[in-house]
């Protein structure tokens, strides 16, 4: 065998890695899922969230193919109660309420979600950035975050909303610029408090990019403050949401909660004795913020054992030692199992 022979063939490791490389990503994959799952399992109170909220998706979903009339169509059913022809009445001019909840549904969970996602990443930049770097730049930071915090934003909301173009998007971006200032400030404390830790020294020290260490090092860190602080931003929003839209500040062409308590509202149901107007939108609204608000007591037990009431399952209280023992500390009973 020549020497450009032994060069060219590979050895027994470059064939482990190869296989490592080739089994990642579907590994990495079950194992998040696994995870994932281990946490939704983990509380009782995170079960019965992540269900009803799991419920709200798959109506937002398909419940449009389910809705039996446009939900927009007016007819000459006007005030019909609930019936086996229209599940749960009819408006005024006749609208379907059933097919308005339905089609509604899915509109007011995917723009509550996708403005607490907005709202989640700015707070995310703004608290890891500014707690990371200090000086000039969290000093510019803080300011931007004191004057967020001072200015109410209920009222800046609808100030916003009112003299805008109306529509999701508005409401998406004032609620986005009125509500993010709350999780940067917990964030920042929290990040200033983890940039002189050891891991932090030892991959600044190891020439780490700087946004790998605020990212990859000090985030993932964080992420249980980052999950409680998007649920419980999740449900300000939807609350806010439905509180713009009733106002008349939402789009009169798209079909939401918000949209059937303003005509709701507009029409005196309450004093014309039509409750299948408003009570299923207004109990959409009350159970999709209790579910999310049994998700964030269930994170906050999870993340601290003084709250707990029930025992974590083995995968989460053998990931939580290796986490404290790779920190220096000694795992206690205090810390893995239940007071």
């Amino acid at each position: 065998m020549t020497v450009n022979e032994k060069i060219s063939s590979p050895t027994t490791a470059d064939v482990v890695n190869a296989q490592l490389l080739k089994h990642s990503w579907p590994q990495r994959f079950q194992k998040g899922v696994r995870q994932i799952w281990s946490a939704i399992t983990a509380n009782k109170k995170v079960t019965i969230g992540v269900t009803i909220v799991g419920i709200y998706i798959l109506v937002g979903l398909f419940g449009p193919l389910i809705a039996q009339y446009d939900p927009l169509a007016f007819s000459k059913a006007s005030h019909v109660p609930p019936s086996a022809t229209h599940w749960l009445g009819t408006t005024t001019t006749g609208q379907d309420v059933f097919s308005q909840l339905m089609v509604g549904t899915r509109d007011s969970i995917f723009w509550a979600l996708v403005t607490g996602v907005a709202v989640t990443i700015i707070s995310v930049v703004v608290g890891l950035v500014g707690g990371y770097f200090g000086g000039a730049i969290d000093e510019f930071l803080s300011l931007l975050t004191n004057v967020a915090l001072v200015l109410p934003s209920l009222p800046l909301a609808i100030v916003l909303a009112a003299y805008f173009p109306r529509g999701p998007l508005t409401i998406c971006i004032v609620i986005t610029l009125t509500n993010w200032a709350w999780g940067a400030r917990v964030l920042r404390s929290q990040t200033l408090s983890l940039r002189s830790r050891e891991f932090v020294s030892a991959a600044r020290a190891s020439g780490e990019y700087t946004w790998r260490i605020i990212f990859f090092e000090i985030l993932p860190n964080e992420i249980s403050i980052v999950a409680a602080g998007f649920v419980s931003t999740t449900v300000w929003v939807v609350l806010t949401w439905a509180s713009l839209e009733f106002l008349g500040l939402g789009d009169s062409n798209t079909v939401s909660w918000g949209y059937i308590l303003y005509w709701a509202q507009q029409s005196d149901s309450i004093f014309s004795g039509l409750w299948w107007w408003f009570i299923p939108p207004g109990l959409c609204i009350a159970l999709l913020g209790a579910a999310l608000s049994l998700i964030n007591f269930g994170i906050d037990e999870i993340a601290d054992p003084r709250l707990r009431t029930e025992r974590l399952p083995k995968p989460l209280r053998s990931k939580k030692a290796t986490r404290l023992m790779s920190k220096g500390a000694t795992p206690t009973a205090s810390s893995l199992v239940t007071k």
